[in-house]
């Protein structure tokens, strides 16, 4: 058994449910103390963080992850006990096992190795891991970057381990993701009985030419590296229950997935000028989500190479998927990109990651070091 393997066993059998960490950051942090690291444990509400570094010098190369994971569903529909790792027919099963404990422990193995064969290295290591991805990510990652900025520590290099690949691990690397930009339309009418329609505004018939319009509105193109906008209702809700009452008020909930053509600012701006164009009595309250985009250059050269010289496959640089903490590191960090195991089983009953791959994913992680913080990148062509 390998140490990543029986380190990625150890952090498994764990029961982290976000946003507990159940121990995994005190098992990683032993790991880097010897190495030298030196190690801030910052907890904020319930979450856990830890963000510890090695070197004082740039350039700034960080691991992130995080040590939670989903709820596990139904045990009884698991083939083997989710926080008992098990390894059958070559994959080995347990919840968080994609979603992303192998990860983590590849860092700390990719790490340990790479200081032994370069303990006079340039630059500086570190890592920044959160038991708060999985949930409201409110108390996690963005806390430990307001920390950091306060403080003007910037990041050089950033790789996420989140699940990235799709068909074969190595295929996929996330250079960056969609904004995310979500409102909770209220449409104000007149309640009434449906049979006295000159007493009564149905506020989801007044509101249905503007969905139209904003449905058929072209709202980016996208670009290089992103998609076109897409604007998307997911709930719509009116209506006291009863078949002959006009409700008063209809609820809709809507969500941007946007590229970086288009911004924050912009988008609402839109969405207004369409409902005051219907003349639409209405609230709208937001969250929001940037995107990020890290184009290619060192972070992306270097991390290809390791994936083309461990897995033998040239990856594809892509941006879709949700959000991930990426968006929170890349207000401090240039070169953010997300890198990890196949992602088909994440979140699934019988979570999975094939034990053959877990040396490459290792391997690929100590190779970037080596080529950032040892090596001078060579000029070769980037993947598209």
């Amino acid at each position: 058994m390998s140490k990543t393997l029986e380190l990625a066993i150890d952090l498994l059998k764990r029961q982290s449910n976000t946003p507990e960490d159940a121990g995994c950051q005190e098992v990683m942090i032993a790991r880097l103390e010897p190495l030298g690291f030196k190690v801030e444990r910052m907890r904020f509400g319930n979450v856990d963080n830890f963000y510890a570094r090695r070197g004082v010098a740039p350039p700034l190369l960080v691991f992130a992850g995080h040590t939670d994971i989903v709820p596990t569903g139904p045990l009884d529909k698991w083939h083997t006990p989710p926080f008992e790792p098990t390894i059958k027919d070559g994959m080995l099963y347990a919840r968080g096992a994609a979603d992303m404990k192998t990860s983590l422990a590849a860092f700390i193995t990719a790490i340990e190795e790479f200081i032994t064969e370069n303990p006079g290295h340039k630059g500086s290591i570190g890592l920044l891991i959160t038991s708060d991805e999985e949930g409201v990510a409110v108390n996690g990652t963005v806390k430990v970057i307001e920390v950091l900025k306060n403080r003007g520590e910037l990041i050089d290099y950033c790789i996420v381990g989140e699940p990235t690949s799709n068909k074969v691990v190595g295929d996929m690397i996330k250079n960056g993701r969609r904004g995310s930009l979500s409102g909770k339309l209220v449409v104000k009418g007149i309640q009434g009985h449906i049979a006295y329609p000159h007493l009564i505004r149905n506020p989801i018939h007044m509101v249905a030419p503007a969905i139209k319009d904003m449905v058929e509105t072209v709202w980016d193109n996208g670009n290089e590296y992103f998609p076109p906008t897409s604007w998307q209702i997911s709930n719509m809700n009116g209506g006291t229950g009863a078949s002959n009452v006009v409700p008063g008020e209809v609820e809709i909930l809507f969500n941007f997935r946007f590229s970086t053509a288009s911004t924050e600012a912009n988008l609402k701006d839109r969405v207004y000028a369409i409902l005051d164009k219907h003349g639409l009595d209405y609230d709208c309250e937001w969250e929001y989500s940037p995107p990020y985009i890290t184009p290619r250059g060192n972070l992306v050269e270097a991390i290809s190479r390791a994936i083309e010289k461990t897995y033998g496959v040239s990856p594809e640089l892509s941006t879709t998927g949700g959000t991930s903490d990426g968006r929170f590191i890349a207000e401090i960090c240039q070169q953010v990109i997300e890198f990890g195991p196949l992602n088909k089983t994440i979140h699934k009953l019988n979570e999975c990651v094939g034990v053959a791959d877990i040396e490459p994913l290792k391997e690929t992680y100590k190779y970037t070091l080596k080529k950032l913080l040892s090596e001078k990148l060579t000029s070769e062509k980037l993947p598209k």
